[in-house]
């Protein structure tokens, strides 16, 4: 009979096999596991950072959306302001327009019922004072006829008639004449003419015949029925040629002498402005001379001489600007020391544009030290001491740091221009 060893070591690795794959499989599995997390945590980031920048999109495009609807807002309510305004001008002008029509048709009905007051009011005056002329006519023409009475001679009693009728014919006569825009003084000359004849017949006739009292009434209706028809006349002449009354004449000469006084308020106040002016301008004159000649004196010294010498009373802008450039070899405002500091500040400004953002000026302590060799008890020297024997320096490897590349391009151009030459 055939006997088997027992499998006890054999179980063993094998156990220790399984044990090991299924470390390995749960190790695999776990890193799987770990990946899986790493991936799902990665996505849900992913998944988050756009979710979060979709979010930020979405606000950034509300916000946008927002300005541009309050944009529209404000453009549409600044049409509205603009078109409210064009509406309230529009009414404006159109009420402006409309009164200023009203007001136009009520001075022109103000000015027609005027002139058809002034027109019935002058046709009133002709009447009265024609039949005021035909009343004096009739009670001068008595004394008259009786001063031409003869009864061997009737006809003569129509002289006193033809006297009177002559006057007024005269005097109608002169009247076309204003109407017409003709020469009227000689119509008028000879209407008063007649009157006063009729009135020294009626003056003498009656004294001789008559009282005083007839006398001098008829001499008086002679002369008073042609003086008011003329003083109609008159009133008319005056109006056709546009001659001022006397109440117009004295408001222009009240007019005439208030802008003369407001024309010499304005001429004294522009006098006296003007010689303010002056005055301040020979202040600044002089304040300005005092500091050029504290501030320049060799320069005010200069120009002192150059005005004497081409007749001027005082330093002119053009010989002070000739001192400066003869003083000072420039125009005014600029000398040696303003171009040095100017030149200074400039050099400051270029050197500081030149450094590169971070970078600070670096100090040299002193030129007379040896970077290359190691340093020694004199700083850096290698010399040794100060008091002792001069020793050599030993560079070694590292004590020096290497140089750049673009340091190591450049002295290699050197060294090739050098050759070249």
């Amino acid at each position: 009979m055939t006997t088997f060893a027992e499998p006890t070591e054999a179980t063993e690795q094998e156990l220790a096999s399984y044990a090991l794959a299924a470390a390995q499989a749960d190790a695999l599995r776990m890193e799987a596991e770990s990946r899986a997390e790493a991936e799902r945590i990665r996505a849900q980031g992913e998944a988050d950072a756009a979710r979060t920048k979709a979010v930020e999109e979405a606000r950034k495009q509300a916000i946008a959306n927002d300005k541009a609807e309050l944009a529209a807002r404000r453009q549409r309510a600044e049409q509205e302001a603009k078109i409210a305004a064009a509406e309230r001008e529009r009414e404006r002008i159109e009420r402006q327009a409309r009164q200023e029509r009203e007001a136009e048709r009520a001075e022109q009905a103000t000015e027609a019922e005027q002139a058809e007051s002034v027109a019935a009011a002058d046709q009133r005056w002709r009447r009265i004072a024609m039949a005021f002329y035909a009343l004096c006519g009739a009670v001068a023409l008595p004394v008259q006829m009786a001063a031409f009475y003869d009864e061997s001679r009737p006809y003569l009693l129509l002289a006193p008639v033809l006297i009177e009728v002559s006057a007024l014919v005269v005097l109608i006569g002169a009247s076309a004449a204003v109407t017409a825009g003709r020469a009227h003084w000689h119509y008028r000359l000879i209407a008063w003419g007649c009157a006063f004849t009729a009135a020294g017949i009626n003056l003498k006739h009656g004294m001789a015949e008559f009282d005083t009292a007839t006398a001098v009434g008829t001499a008086l209706a002679s002369i008073a029925g042609p003086g008011v028809w003329d003083l109609h006349e008159h009133g008319r002449i005056a109006k056709k040629l546009g001659r001022p009354s006397w109440r117009q004449r004295r408001a222009e000469a009240k007019a005439a002498k208030r802008a003369a006084a407001e024309k010499a308020a304005a001429e004294a106040k522009a006098a006296a402005e003007a010689e303010a002016a002056a005055k301040l301008a020979e202040e600044k004159a002089t304040a300005l001379a005092q500091l050029r000649e504290a501030q320049y004196p060799e320069v005010w010294t200069h120009a002192l001489r150059l005005a004497a010498a081409l007749g001027e009373t005082s330093v002119t802008e053009a010989i002070w600007r000739q001192a400066h450039i003869d003083i000072e070899g420039a125009e005014p405002g600029e000398d040696a020391a303003t171009l040095r500091v100017r030149n200074a500040a400039a050099r400051r400004v270029l050197a500081a544009r030149s450094e590169a953002p971070g970078e600070r000026p670096v100090k040299v302590t002193s030129s007379q030290l040896v970077p290359q060799i190691p340093p020694g008890s004199n700083k850096g020297s290698g010399r040794g001491s100060k008091t002792g024997p001069k020793v050599r320096g030993v560079r070694r490897p590292g004590d020096t740091a290497p140089y750049s590349k673009a340091a190591r391009k450049a002295a290699a151009e050197t060294a090739r221009e050098a050759a070249k030459k």
